[in-house]
């Protein structure tokens, strides 16, 4: 089959972005929760908040690829024919960003600090392990049933 040859989508863009890169946005992640780590509850729920809001880099490529296939299809409709090209290009550049997690602008926002999905959900929830949300879980022992379970999807949700 052909997507066992394919990068996993979770890992597709770190995969693809320059090691350092990867490792700039990782520092900052940690330093920003080593510094919650000391702080009071009410910073700690706001950069939860702000973490919840955040715009991943799918996100921003999906929002820049669309503004670029509108704007190439009016100029294409109104100025001239080969403004049409614009949207083809990002089209296929956005077929390559889907196979192998690269077009022309990731490393753009990755250098920007944009982070993937991952990154994001890690920062989050090492947030709410600091908060406390997986307190309430029982330990394996205790309970392995419903209870359990129950508890967990609950900490996940919150």
């Amino acid at each position: 089959m052909i997507t066992e040859h394919l990068p996993p989508t979770s890992t597709r863009v770190e995969r693809m972005t320059r090691p350092g890169i990867n490792t700039r946005i990782r520092t900052r992640t940690n330093k920003r929760i080593a510094a919650l780590a000391k702080g009071d509850a009410a910073a700690l729920d706001a950069r939860i908040r702000d973490v919840e809001r955040e715009w991943d880099v799918e996100r921003v490529l999906q929002a820049n690829a669309s503004s670029l296939v509108l704007l190439g299809t009016l100029l294409g409709a109104r100025v001239d024919r080969r403004f049409l090209l614009l949207p083809v290009a990002v089209l296929a550049f956005f077929g390559l960003h889907a196979i192998q997690g690269w077009c022309p602008p990731v490393p753009v926002f990755r250098r920007r600090g944009i982070r993937t999905v991952r990154e994001i959900e890690r920062e989050r929830y090492a947030l709410k392990a600091l908060r406390g949300d997986f307190d309430d879980v029982p330990e394996p022992e205790r309970d392995a049933g419903s209870v359990r379970i129950r508890s967990v999807l609950e900490a996940v949700d919150r």
